[in-house]
């Protein structure tokens, strides 16, 4: 006990190698969480998925600054990442849950008219999706473009026209 002690300190009187050796003990417990709440916490980037990240870091950042006790809060994070894990499999089986925790995409854009209605819901402008044109098509304006849908995780998507007229699939 006198050994750990040393090595990791007590309270918030920590000197730099005590916070070096608990930022260490925080980063692999923390790999650890990220391994138990799937793929999906970090993979698709919604603002659900971001939650769990978000609260993660920060209730784990009180660890290694010694704010919190250390089994309290690991055990703190381990019901986040138990929540998330439960709530994102319970969105598997509940498309209406699913809807309401990681939220529906929106068409904003299509067949060359803005959806005020849609845009104005989701908060973004028309410059929004001209910037996405420009970057993902390399072009100014969106008269190749058949559709823009914002995503759940917030990007835009463009669809493009087929050359004959018919939408891309």
């Amino acid at each position: 006990m006198d050994l750990m002690l040393a090595i990791f300190g007590e309270g918030r009187d920590l000197d730099a190698v005590q916070m070096a050796a608990r930022a260490a003990a925080v980063f692999f417990g923390a790999l650890v969480l990220i391994r138990i709440a799937g793929r999906r916490s970090f993979g698709q980037r919604s603002p659900f998925d971001y939650v769990v990240a978000i609260l993660l870091g920060a209730t784990l950042s009180r660890v290694i600054v010694g704010v919190s006790p250390a089994i309290p809060t690991v055990v703190a994070s381990l019901v986040l990442v138990l929540i998330h894990r439960v709530l994102a499999w319970l969105c598997v089986h509940s498309p209406k849950l699913e809807r309401i925790v990681v939220g529906a995409e929106r068409q904003v854009f299509s067949d060359g008219k803005f959806d005020d209605k849609q845009m104005s819901a989701a908060l973004i402008t028309k410059t929004d999706v001209f910037e996405t044109a420009r970057q993902e098509l390399h072009t100014t304006g969106l008269e190749d473009v058949s559709a823009a849908v914002l995503e759940r995780n917030g990007q835009v998507s463009l669809i493009r026209k087929k050359s004959n007229g018919e939408d891309e699939s």
